[in-house]
């Protein structure tokens, strides 16, 4: 009696486990939520966006649904929406004029405008077409023939001037009688006026030379000139080798210069200003700085005045100046300091008011503030325990400013974001009161804006609203997600928890399958992104499918921001700041949370997947967290901060470069792996050299570490076309097998 009931609970397993294997449907499942199949093909309308008629009459945008998209117009005088036209009359003239057939319901156009009442202007398939309203006949636009303009040399606002380089020099003609003036006098190469550092200027071949630029800022009354001085003398180059050229059978070797944290070979960039009228070099004494932190060069109305910003290397201070340079006088207009970082400086000259905006942490909180350029006082326009992420828009007749802010209402999600309005007294007034995350679009003229405003799983409403009051004027588009509900799919479900600091709230969100069983358990997957100039929470609705492909596959996934992270207040973004190898504590305590709260999540089987600052989280979370995360994919990662771009460590693990760089290097962790990790990187990433993922290689096989590295000769930083389906597949299957520990399908539709 016992064997036969031991046989029974045998087969009875066996057949829970043959019944939980992965299919085709399966894969079908996950295909069908790709962006490129959902996205208004399945579901429609998740985000709209709105062009608006240089006339200031109205707007148009693309309705989207099961029969295709219609082209729909607003117009101010009545908010009314109709159909911009015919679609069967232009799909008609069309056909005739393209002498193919085209779809009423598929047209791509482009750059509509309203020329006249009955007239429009449009772009498709890169001609431009004239199309009357009345009688629907289309007429092809000639093409203005203008002379390329040249990309090496600038003609002044007067016209009277053309400035221009010659032997790493800077010179200006004269347009009336084609005399030449040679403005400096030092330039020779590696030490060049005029020109800028191109972040992705990539330098083919041994010796050759770096692309050739050209890059000069007239005052607005022609005046002035200003330029840098841009000294490559003592820089060094990053390198790639280029593997993926069929015509080639030997590498073509690729470098740019790039500074890494700490260096002092870099590229140096110095501001400098000329007099037209002396033709002579006006000293200041603003420094010579890095490429990363070269100072920016804004002309004001006034003859000779200028702003100049930049920060310090480091980013622990922020400086705006005027600077006179008929005076020869610089004054400090703003000068912002941290003790940790400032990576978030904004401002902007309302140059009639004589006044400056600007939005600064300095409170604890990100705040918006005015400088009066003429006493140098500074008044807080905005206070509280709130975020401003940005200005929208700024009425300067009115004297009222626009900003999108998150955390004002405290009984909503802090990282939902209303819009807001407040004049130069900071009387602050509500615009967008409804209790989700508002994306906002200005019309050109200010007096309207649209409002794209949703929650993860709230689908989007797309409104037309007046920018005085707020109020909704018209209704545009709903999202339509009734294919998708009928699969059995189900909204992101939003999750909190008190973070790692023991009185901070922490917001998550969670993915499910379709399918989902509630008596089954499901591995969990955290898609992370730490970087802290950033968040990931899923704020709006376009983003409730972002992880749905991999959790048909029979996971769930999870996205969650914690301490760390930007866009709440100045003390929870310190959290991260020469700390980034912590950043994922508070992963690991919603993971923990969330398999206490959820019997069907499997916290014994935890991987993780990440892109570029995503994956040393999945590098980090594998040899510092290796008791948690068992499968983890880390792609195109800067698995050593030492080894990447200057600006972006430095930001946030400090300078000078210190022993908190080693203690939270991937490369130098190694040996604490105990998983299963995929290592994937292009081969020409010019963004995140793949250095430091052949480094990590090297590391672990010197610690006798099993893992899997994938390289994609022909990729850089983002993967593009086969090779993303490529990558994806891998990574699906990777989970598959060393999470679930299925056999996994490679041979799958993509449509």
């Amino acid at each position: 009696m016992k064997k036969f009931f031991y046989l029974v609970m045998l087969l009875m397993v066996t057949s829970q486990i043959q019944a939980q294997k992965l299919t085709q449907d399966d894969y079908n499942r996950a295909v069908s939520f790709m962006p490129d199949n959902i996205n208004n093909k399945t579901v429609f309308n998740l985000h709209t966006d709105v062009q608006w008629f240089k006339n200031n009459s109205g707007a148009w945008f693309v309705h989207h649904n099961k029969a295709g998209k219609t082209y729909q117009s607003v117009v101010f005088s009545n908010y009314k929406i109709r159909p911009l036209f015919d679609h069967s009359k232009v799909a008609h003239a069309l056909s005739k004029v393209t002498e193919k057939e085209v779809d009423a319901n598929q047209m791509e156009l482009s750059n509509i405008e309203r020329t006249k009442a009955d007239q429009l202007t449009f772009n498709f398939e890169s001609k431009t077409y004239t199309l009357d309203l009345k009688s629907y006949k289309i007429q092809l636009e000639k093409e203005d023939k203008k002379e390329a303009k040249d990309a090496f040399q600038t003609t002044s606002p007067d016209g009277k001037w053309i400035a221009f380089s010659r032997d790493y020099n800077l010179f200006i003609k004269s347009t009336a009688t084609n005399q030449e003036y040679q403005l400096s006098q030092d330039g020779v190469k590696d030490y060049e006026y005029a020109t800028y550092y191109g972040w992705y200027d990539v330098i083919e071949g041994e010796n050759a030379e770096r692309p050739k630029h050209f890059n000069v800022n007239w005052s607005k009354d022609s005046k002035w000139i200003a330029a840098n001085v841009v000294d490559f003398r003592t820089a060094e180059k990053m390198y790639l080798l280029d593997h993926s050229i069929d015509s080639l059978y030997r590498p073509k070797l690729l470098s740019y210069y790039r500074g890494s944290p700490g260096d002092t070979t870099m590229v140096h960039v110095k501001p400098v200003f000329f007099n037209i009228e002396t033709k002579k070099e006006v000293k200041t004494k603003l420094p010579k700085g890095t490429h990363i932190n070269s100072v920016a060069v804004e002309w004001l109305e006034k003859s000779g005045q200028l702003l100049a910003g930049y920060s310090e290397r480091g980013y622990q201070k922020e400086f705006l100046k005027l600077v006179d340079l008929n005076t020869n006088k610089e004054e400090v207009l703003i000068e912002e300091t941290s003790e940790t970082n400032i990576d978030n400086f904004w401002f902007r000259a309302l140059e009639d008011k004589r006044k400056i905006i600007f939005l600064s942490e300095r409170s604890g909180w990100r705040q918006l503030y005015m400088v009066d350029i003429k006493t140098k006082v500074t008044t807080p326009l905005t206070a509280g325990n709130y975020y401003i992420n940005s200005v929208a828009h700024i009425d300067d007749d009115k004297e009222e400013i626009y900003f999108l802010a998150s955390g004002k209402d405290a009984t909503m999600n802090p990282y939902h974001q209303q819009l807001y309005k407040v004049d130069f007294m900071g009387t602050v007034k509500l615009l967008t009161p409804e209790n989700a995350h508002h994306l906002v679009s200005f019309s050109e003229d200010g007096k309207h804006f649209v409002d794209n405003y949703s929650t993860v799983n709230s689908p989007t409403k797309t409104v037309l609203r007046t920018a005085r009051t707020g109020k909704i004027v018209a209704n545009l588009t709903s999202a339509e997600v009734s294919d998708a509900l009928s699969k059995g799919w189900e909204a992101p479900q939003p999750f909190q928890l008190i973070g790692k600091d023991g009185k901070t709230t922490i917001y998550g969100a969670i993915w499910k399958p379709t399918n989902f069983d509630a008596t089954k358990s499901y591995p969990i997957i955290d898609h992370s992104y730490t970087g802290p100039h950033t968040q990931v929470f899923p704020k709006s609705f376009n983003n409730a499918f972002t992880n749905q492909s991999l959790a048909e596959l029979g996971f769930i996934v999870m996205m969650v921001d914690g301490l760390g992270s930007s866009g709440r207040s100045k003390e929870f973004h310190n959290h991260s700041y020469k700390n980034m190898g912590n950043n994922l504590e508070d992963h690991v305590l919603a993971i923990q949370y969330l398999g206490k709260t959820y019997s069907w999540i499997d916290t014994n089987r935890v991987g993780i997947f990440g892109h570029s600052a995503g994956g040393y989280d999945t590098g980090r979370a594998m040899l510092a967290f290796p008791d948690v995360y068992k499968v983890g994919v880390a792609s195109s990662a800067d698995h050593d901060f030492r080894m990447e771009k200057a600006w972006w460590p430095e930001m946030y693990q400090g300078w000078p470069v210190d022993s908190t760089y080693h203690d939270v290097s991937n490369i130098t962790n190694a040996k604490n792996l105990k998983g299963k990790l995929l290592l994937v990187h292009g081969g020409i990433d010019e963004n995140v050299n793949p250095s430091a993922t052949f480094k990590l290689a090297e590391a672990l096989v010197n610690a006798d570490k099993d893992f899997d590295l994938l390289i994609f000769p022909s990729q850089r930083h983002g993967y593009q076309g086969k090779v993303r389906n490529y990558f994806t597949k891998k990574r699906w299957n990777y989970f598959v097998e060393h999470l679930k520990g299925e056999k996994p399908i490679w041979d799958f539709n993509w449509n």
